[in-house]
C-alpha cells in the first residue's frame, strides 16, 4: 500500500518521532503533495529554526496559517491544485488564546492575561509544547477551513509526552493540590489572612509589587477556567483517537531513532491510537553495491593506480557497510512495528533546506519507493 493510499480520507496527519530525523521536511513534503492533489492543507510546525519557512521559500511564519504562493512550486515543476497554508506555533501565544476563549467574560480574560503570576506560570505551562500543539490543531480542525492538517510534532526524548499531554493537563486541574488552593477555606484563603496580609504589605512597600492582589486575582480567575480547560483537554484527546487522525512515525536508520520509533509505535498500539505507518529517512540504498570491494579495487588499478584504486574501494566498502546497516534497521522496524512496507526516503546529497530539496523528498514519499 502506498503512502497516498494510507492517508486517503484522513483529516489530521501527525508526524511523530525523535529529533533530527527530518520530521519538519517530511511534514512539508506531505502537505505539498496533498495540496498538489487538490486538498486545502495547513502544515503546523513548532520548529524555531525556520526550516519549514526555508523549505517553502518563505521569509517567516507566525502563529496563524499563511497561504503559500503556489507559483513557488510551479517554477519547480509541480502544480498546486488546492491550497497550501503554513504556520509556526507560538506555544505561549496559543495558550493565551486558549485562556481568552475559555474565559467566561472579558473582565475575567483581562484579569488573568494581565496577571503577573499567570504570565510567569503560563510560560512554564505553555512550555509543554505537546498540549499547545494539539490544542492549536483542534482549533484549526474545528474551524472547518482545511481539508487536511499536518502537524510536525516537537522533538522529544520521551514519546509519551505527546500522547499524555491532555491527561497531564486534566490531572493538574483535577489534582488535590489545585483543589486546596481554590477551596474557600483552603490555602488561597489562608494566604489572604491577616498575618500574611501584613507580610505581603511590607513586601509591596519594598518591591512595589502587590503580590497579595496578584494571588487573589490569579486564584479567582483560574477557578472560572477549570471546567473549560478540562473539557478542552478531553476534546483534544478525542481528536488524537479520532479515526480521521493518523500518526506517521518518522525515523532514520540510526540506532537511537529506530529504538524510539519502535517504542512510540508500541505506545500508539497500547493507547489504541491510529498508526499510519513508518517513514524512514536518509536510507543508504543497496542498489549497485553487489560487487566485493576487492574486485572493485582490482578493476580500477590499471586505470587509477594502486593507491587511488584502494581509496575508492575503501569508500565503496564503507557505503556497502552503511547500506547493510540500514537494511538491517529497516528489517527490524518492519518486524517490531508490523509495518511491512515502510516508506523509504534515500540519503539525498546535501542538506534539504529549500523547495528543490522538498521536491525530491516529495517524489519519494508519493512514489513507489521499495524497501532494500
Amino acid at each position: 500500500m502506498t503512502l497516498a493510499e494510507r492517508i486517503a480520507g484522513r483529516r489530521v496527519l501527525i508526524c511523530a518521532g525523535s529529533g533530527g530525523v527530518g520530521k519538519t521536511t517530511t511534514s512539508a513534503a506531505l502537505a505539498m503533495g496533498l495540496a498538489a492533489r487538490g486538498a486545502r492543507v495547513a502544515v503546523v510546525t513548532i520548529d524555531p529554526a525556520k526550516r519549514l519557512a526555508d523549505s517553502l521559500g518563505l521569509d517567516a511564519l507566525d502563529n496563524e496559517p499563511r497561504l503559500v504562493d503556489p507559483q513557488r512550486f510551479t517554477d519547480h515543476g509541480i502544480e498546486i491544485a488546492g491550497e497550501l497554508w503554513a504556520m509556526m506555533l507560538d506555544p505561549k501565544h496559543t495558550f493565551d488564546d486558549l485562556v481568552a476563549q475559555l474565559s467566561p467574560d472579558e473582565r475575567s480574560r483581562d484579569d488573568i492575561l494581565g496577571n503577573r503570576i499567570y504570565q510567569q506560570l503560563s510560560s512554564a505551562v505553555a512550555g509543554s509544547q505537546e498540549f499547545t500543539a494539539i490544542a492549536k490543531l483542534y482549533e484549526l480542525d474545528r474551524s472547518g477551513r482545511f481539508d487536511v492538517l499536518v502537524l510536525d510534532t516537537p522533538p522529544s526524548r520521551n514519546a509519551l509526552d505527546f500522547l499524555d499531554a491532555p491527561d497531564r493537563l486534566t490531572s493538574f486541574f483535577e489534582g488535590r493540590a489545585l483543589r486546596i488552593f481554590l477551596a474557600p477555606t483552603g490555602l488561597a484563603a489562608r494566604v489572604m489572612g491577616r498575618g500574611t496580609g501584613i507580610a505581603f504589605g511590607v513586601l509591596e512597600r519594598v518591591t512595589g509589587v502587590d503580590l497579595l492582589r496578584d494571588l487573589s486575582v490569579f486564584f479567582r480567575a483560574l477557578g472560572g477556567l477549570v471546567d473549560g480547560f478540562r473539557e478542552r483537554a478531553a476534546s483534544v484527546k478525542a481528536l488524537l483517537a479520532d479515526p480521521a487522525t493518523t500518526f506517521l512515525v518518522v525515523t532514520s536508520p540510526e540506532r537511537e531513532p529506530v529504538e524510539e520509533a519502535i517504542f512510540f509505535a508500541g505506545k500508539l498500539a497500547e493507547a489504541g491510537m491510529p498508526f499510519g505507518g513508518l517513514i524512514v529517512n536518509r536510507v543508504t540504498p543497496r542498489d549497485g553495491l553487489d560487487a566485493e570491494p576487492e574486485a572493485v579495487a582490482a578493476e580500477l588499478r590499471d586505470e587509477l593506480g594502486e593507491a587511488l584504486a584502494d581509496k575508492v574501494a575503501a569508500a565503496y566498502r564503507d557505503a556497502r557497510l552503511l547500506a547493510d546497516r540500514d537494511a538491517a534497521s529497516v528489517a527490524r522496524l518492519r518486524s517490531e512495528t508490523g509495518d511491512d512496507a515502510p516508506v523509504l526516503v534515500p540519503q539525498l546529497g546535501g542538506d534539504v533546506h529549500d523547495v528543490d530539496g522538498l521536491m525530491r523528498v516529495h517524489q519519494h514519499l508519493f512514489g513507489n519507493t521499495r524497501a532494500p
